[in-house]
């Protein structure tokens, strides 16, 4: 499941960065030491240690560790077409066909050359070399290759950049249709109307003579029209006599049932009948549940975000991918099509979570480039990077917080 989330929102990354024509360094799912890595069309692959996350890292997005100055000494190897393809920064020995020379200028962003001198040349002819679009730095046996600006980020219109960014969480909320689309085509479509699905051997519903398909459309002289209508009355009538009126076979029948006292998730009593609503097929409708539930799915984590920022919820309520891996296995347990529902749900929480304009995610990073479309030119990117590298550190230290209150709840 943590595979799959983060799979789909690097992907979304990955395809609008390449779409722009980004060069897309390494695509990762997880953080730390590469445990598998390959490369593909200019991208590495990885899968990394940690599952704590996943990135794609664009040239341009984050700093070049090679910058060539004048006097370095390089080698160059050159292509079929006499243009510099590989770079040697160092450990230039292992490759002897290598061209050594001392660099005296170079512009590996807009016109593409490196001048320099022949090493040992002692008439000190200087020579300009054309250099390939895709050529690679060499360091420390290493290949890396090189970013032309029209290759980079920040090369790209606004919108483009925008794009990318949000391509992410889009694709979570994406998945997350999906999977309520496929839950709707193989389990049914929960009926808005109070329509029992299922009744539990002796229970009060049981003893009440209720069946399965029975609709309820009458509560003690009150017209019933929802499920939740009906739940809510039973709730609050626990140990009392309902009169209730049911549709069955096209005709409608008058029953007494008197509700169970139960104890709710949160220690309050509340009455129970023992039934199960029941679900409805429909191609149509299916699609429509999909686009619904990811909708109330939303609104629902982005009320428990408000709750938190306005203290409501306190930061021991947060949990972390230990709690996070505890919860999923309970919900595992309880069958396929729950786990279905949840990693739905936790698509969409990946999603808001990741437009959350805070520096380091993908909405602060949004932030940055709707400012630079309002004042019409970019903010400093040393600056931006800064504020970057905080805001990762702070969101590393959150990451620690609720990963220890997630073990001391479940181990100590």
């Amino acid at each position: 499941m943590f595979g799959l989330l983060v799979f789909v929102h690097e992907w979304g990354h990955l395809i609008f960065a390449k779409r722009a024509g980004m060069l897309a360094r390494e695509f990762a799912i997880g953080f730390g030491p590469k445990v598998i890595s390959f490369t593909r069309n200019e991208t590495l692959y990885t899968i990394r240690l940690l599952p704590i996350g996943g990135y794609v890292r664009v040239a341009g997005d984050d700093p070049e560790i090679i910058d060539l100055k004048p006097g370095h000494h390089i080698g160059l190897e050159f292509n079929e077409l006499g243009k510099v393809n590989k770079i040697i920064v160092n450990n230039k020995d292992k490759h002897p066909d290598a061209r050594l020379i001392e660099v005296e200028s170079v512009d590996l962003d807009h016109e593409l050359y490196i001048k320099g001198y022949d090493i040992g040349d002692d008439l000190g002819q200087l020579e300009t070399f054309s250099v390939d679009e895709k050529a690679f730095f060499i360091m420390d046996e290493r290949e890396t290759q090189i970013a032309p600006f029209d290759r980079q980020f920040a090369s790209k219109s606004v919108g483009q950049r925008a794009m990318q960014l949000f391509a992410g969480p889009m694709m979570n909320f994406i998945l997350a249709i999906v999977i309520f689309v496929i839950i709707g085509l193989v389990q049914g479509i929960p009926s808005e109307r109070a329509i029992i699905g299922e009744v539990q051997p002796d229970s009060p519903a049981e003893n009440a003579g209720l069946h399965a398909g029975d609709e309820i459309i009458q509560m003690e002289g009150n017209s019933i029209t929802t499920w939740i209508e009906f739940t809510d009355i039973i709730h609050q009538r626990a140990n009392q006599e309902i009169e209730i009126v049911v549709k069955r076979n096209e005709q409608t029948e008058s029953l007494t049932i008197t509700p169970r006292e139960e104890v709710g998730v949160e220690g309050e009593k509340i009455g129970q009948v023992g039934v199960k609503l029941a679900f409805e097929r429909s191609f149509i409708k299916s699609f429509t549940f999909g686009f619904k539930q990811t909708f109330e799915t939303t609104k629902l984590i982005l009320q428990s975000l408000f709750m938190l920022i306005t203290g409501q919820y306190s930061l021991d309520m947060i949990s972390g991918p230990v709690g996070i891996y505890d919860a999923t296995d309970q919900v595992v347990r309880t069958g396929f099509m729950n786990f279905l529902m949840w990693t739905a749900m936790l698509s969409v929480n990946l999603g808001i979570i990741n437009l959350v304009p805070l520096p380091a995610l993908d909405g602060g990073r949004l932030i940055f480039v709707g400012i630079e479309a309002v004042r019409g030119k970019p903010i400093d990117p040393q600056k931006e990077g800064i504020v970057h590298v905080i805001g990762f550190m702070l969101l590393m230290l959150l990451m620690i917080v609720v990963t220890w209150n997630d073990i001391q709840r479940l181990f100590l």
